[in-house]
């Protein structure tokens, strides 16, 4: 059984009737209810209003993979909290963010750039699979439409990926790497840039497919009880 955290600061949906209009759980309610009908993962809910901000370590300590997605208050989560999840991924829990996420504190600091990119409110997105025998892309569509998505676009200032799985192309003419994975110490990490709260995309098949087989992919192979540190050679 895969232990899955979804973290979500759950700011929008609880100001703006419009948004909880389009997630009246929350994005992380409706990512739950994407995961929980997997038979072998276990979901869990967190969010920024949670003891600890939802990020204590007993939570982390039970969690195999997290799935985070933050927006307006990034600078509100406290830097011991994105320590401790860094930490976590240091160790070997897997990490996948979401949309805006790109801008959290946990992953511009697990990339160490300032992880900027080009944006405009609202386009039409085709999603191309560019690296179809990844295992995150499984019985997924090569080419996903996505009729209203927030545009992102390059320059995308992170690291060179380890692999770059789908490619976004934007009809005002953008393009963006918007599946990418990394590793960081035993953790691995997905970024996926669909997501935008003012849009259902999660009811997207493909979307889901992608969400369940990232989740399946980062679950750890090893989990340290801790990071591991300099050793003498005897």
């Amino acid at each position: 059984m895969i232990r899955v955290t979804v973290w979500n600061e759950y700011e929008h949906e609880r100001t703006i009737p419009a948004i909880r209009e389009v997630y009246p759980e929350g994005i992380h309610g409706a990512l739950k209810n994407i995961l929980s009908a997997e038979e072998d993962l276990c979901v869990r809910c967190a969010t920024l209003q949670d003891a600890e901000q939802g990020l204590s370590e007993e939570i982390l300590q039970d969690t195999d993979v997290l799935i985070w997605w933050s927006h307006a208050k990034q600078d509100d989560i406290l830097a011991k909290n994105v320590d401790r999840v860094i930490k976590h991924i240091h160790s070997g829990m897997g990490f996948i963010a979401l949309h805006s996420a790109h801008y959290s504190p946990v992953f511009r600091k697990l990339m160490g750039t300032p992880c900027t990119l080009g944006w405009k409110h609202g386009d039409h997105e085709k999603l191309f699979c560019i690296a179809p025998s990844h295992p995150i892309a499984a019985g997924v569509s090569h080419i996903i439409d996505l009729p209203e998505e927030e545009l992102y676009c390059e320059p995308f200032s992170i690291p060179k990926p380890d692999e770059v799985i789908f490619l976004g192309w934007f009809e005002g003419g953008a393009v963006f790497r918007s599946g990418c994975t990394f590793t960081r110490g035993y953790g691995k990490i997905f970024y996926f840039q669909p997501g935008h709260e003012e849009n259902r995309v999660y009811d997207d098949p493909d979307i889901r497919k992608i969400l369940i087989n990232a989740v399946r992919w980062a679950a750890p192979e090893i989990r340290l009880p801790k990071p591991e540190e300099n050793f003498e050679i005897k």
